[in-house]
C-alpha cells in the first residue's frame, strides 16, 4: 500500500482531531457544557433561497436531467451562469477576467485547490504558503511530488511580508496561494497588497522565464464585515485561478460544491485550464453533484444571515481583550487569532480542555504561539464560554 497515504489515514487533521475529540466530549458530560470552536462550520442556516430553489428544481426539471450525469467540467448553462456572474459583478479592469469555457465546476474548494495544485505542479517544484494558513494546502501539494514553501505574513497585521516573500521567490516556484479573507486570521488583503503582490510576481515570472500563477482561495469571500471590501485577484493579475466554495457563503459545507475560474488573460490559460480538467478526470473529481449545481447557479450572489457572525465576532472579540488577550481583529471570515501567553499554542489548548474550551494550536498553520478560535457557533455558546475564557486567561496571571 501507499505508506504517504497510510500516514495521512492514520492521523487526522489537528482540527479534525479536536472535532472528534468534542463530539466524545459532549456524549460524557452534555454538548451545553463543551465550548467547541474548533471548525469553519456554518451554524447559520442556509437562505430561504436554498429551500426554495431545490424545491423548485425539483418541480420544474425532468429527474433524470436532474439527478443525471452533467459533463465532466460542469454543466455548460451553470458554467455561463457563473462566468457572467463574475463579469458582472467582480470586473473593474475592462477587460475579461473569466469564461465559461475556463470554468470547471467541483465538489468543494478542497477539490479545486487539488486540481488546480495537480494540473500545475510537478514534482520537486515549489508553492508559496502565506503564513498562517490553511493546513491542508501540505497535504494538497506535497500529494503532487511538489514543496510547499512557507512565506510568514508580518506579526500583528498578517499582511504579506514583500522583504521575506521576494527571496523565497526562485525558479522552482510554480504559484502562490492567496486566501483572503484569511483562514485562520479573519484578515483581508487590501487593494495595495494585491497590487505590490502582483508588480512582484510579473518582475520575478519575466526574470524566471515562466510565469508564476496566483491560486486565489475564496471559500470566505462574501464573508466581510463593516465594508470590508475584497479584491478581485484576476481584476490586477493575469496569471490567476481562483478558487472558490459555496460551503461558507450559503452555509452549504456538507454539499461540497465550488469551482476553479482561469483567468481568460492567463499566460497558457486554455491548457491550463485543460490540465486542471485533466486533474480532475485523474483524481475522479469529474461531474460534481448535478442538483447542486444547478442550485448554485439560482443562488449566485446570496448568502446566509452573516450579520450573526459579525455579532459573534464583535461580542468574543471585545471580551478576549479585556481578559488581557493579544487578539488580531477580523474583517472577514469567521475565525480569531489569538497568541497565547507563553508561547506554546498546545500547551494552551491542552490547558484550555480543562475549561472545555476546544481551539485550535496554530503550529500546523504555519505560525507558532497561537490559537484559531472558530466564532461560527451560536450566539449563545459565545456567551456561554466566556466565564470559561475569563477562567483561562486568569490561570496565567
Amino acid at each position: 500500500m501507499n505508506d504517504k497515504m497510510l500516514s495521512l489515514g492514520q492521523s487526522r487533521s489537528v482540527i479534525r482531531e479536536i472535532f472528534e475529540y468534542g463530539k466524545t466530549r459532549k456524549a460524557e458530560i452534555g454538548a451545553d457544557k463543551v465550548f467547541d470552536f474548533s471548525l469553519g462550520n456554518p451554524s447559520v442556516p442556509a437562505p430561504e433561497c436554498v429551500k426554495s430553489e431545490l424545491i423548485s428544481l425539483a418541480s420544474e426539471l425532468d429527474p433524470v436531467m436532474l439527478h443525471g450525469y452533467t459533463s465532466a467540467q460542469g454543466d455548460a448553462s451553470v458554467r455561463n451562469s457563473i462566468s457572467e456572474y463574475i463579469e458582472k459583478n467582480h470586473n473593474n479592469s475592462g477587460l475579461p477576467i473569466s469564461s465559461p469555457d475556463l470554468i470547471y465546476i467541483t465538489s468543494g474548494a478542497a477539490a479545486a485547490l487539488t486540481c488546480s495544485l495537480t494540473a500545475l505542479l510537478n514534482k520537486d517544484d515549489e508553492v508559496i504558503a502565506l503564513a498562517p494558513f490553511f493546513p491542508e494546502y501540505r497535504v494538497f501539494t506535497e500529494r503532487t511530488g511538489a514543496r510547499l514553501i512557507t512565506v510568514k505574513c508580518k506579526e500583528g497585521s498578517f499582511r504579506p511580508d514583500y522583504e521575506k516573500l521576494d527571496a523565497a521567490l526562485n525558479e522552482k516556484t510554480v504559484a502562490i496561494i492567496i486566501n483572503s479573507p484569511n483562514n485562520p486570521t479573519g484578515v483581508v488583503y487590501p487593494e495595495e497588497d494585491i497590487k505590490q503582490l502582483s508588480e512582484l510576481l510579473s518582475r520575478k515570472s519575466a526574470k524566471f522565464g515562466h510565469p508564476i500563477y496566483i491560486i486565489a482561495d475564496e471559500p470566505y469571500r462574501e464573508l466581510v464585515y463593516g465594508g470590508a471590501e475584497v479584491p478581485y485577484i484576476p481584476n490586477f493579475y493575469d496569471n490567476t485561478i481562483v478558487c472558490y466554495s459555496l460551503s461558507k457563503s450559503l452555509s452549504l459545507p456538507g454539499e461540497r460544491i465550488g469551482y476553479v475560474s482561469v483567468s481568460p488573460r492567463a499566460e497558457n490559460a486554455k491548457n491550463v485550464y485543460l490540465a486542471i480538467c485533466g486533474a480532475g478526470r485523474s483524481l475522479g473529481f469529474v461531474c460534481a453533484t448535478s442538483l447542486f449545481q444547478f442550485l448554485m447557479a439560482r443562488c449566485l450572489g446570496k448568502t446566509s444571515d452573516i450579520s450573526a457572525y459579525e455579532r459573534n465576532r464583535d461580542i468574543l472579540y471585545s471580551a478576549l481583550k479585556e481578559y488581557g488577550f493579544a487578539v488580531t481583529r477580523p474583517d472577514g471570515a469567521f475565525y480569531l487569532f489569538v497568541k497565547v501567553p507563553n508561547g506554546d499554542a498546545k500547551a494552551f489548548c491542552e490547558k484550555a480542555k480543562e475549561f472545555e474550551l476546544l481551539l485550535v494550536p496554530s503550529d500546523d498553520f504555519g505560525y507558532e504561539g497561537y490559537v484559531r478560535i472558530s466564532y461560527c457557533v451560536s450566539e449563545n455558546q459565545i456567551k456561554n464560554s466566556l466565564p470559561a475564557f475569563k477562567a483561562l486567561a486568569d490561570s496565567y496571571k
